[in-house]
């Protein structure tokens, strides 16, 4: 199974939301919480281009934020993408 990370802030309900999507796909992820780590923060907005949580990357692929990942999952592209990085590994 490929890496799974998301960048969150613990106040967030749409990190919440995405955390959410992927327990309930039995997926492990690794959370990294940039509220209060200035250094995490610019890492996330390096790696995504983006400023606002979460940011969900799997393995190599940034799959956006959870409206993002919400989409992939309903139209079948975030499997495709566990697929494409579980072979990359």
């Amino acid at each position: 199974m490929p890496k799974i990370e998301i960048y969150t802030k613990s106040y967030c309900p749409h990190c919440r939301a995405a955390k959410k999507a992927l327990r309930l796909r039995g997926l492990d992820f690794l959370e990294i919480e940039v509220s209060d780590d200035a250094a995490l923060l610019d890492e996330m907005k390096t790696r995504s281009q983006r400023r606002t949580v979460p940011q969900v990357f799997v393995g190599d692929v940034h799959v956006g934020g959870n409206d993002d990942l919400q989409r992939a999952i309903r139209n079948g592209q975030f499997e495709k993408i566990l697929e494409s990085q579980t072979n990359a590994v």
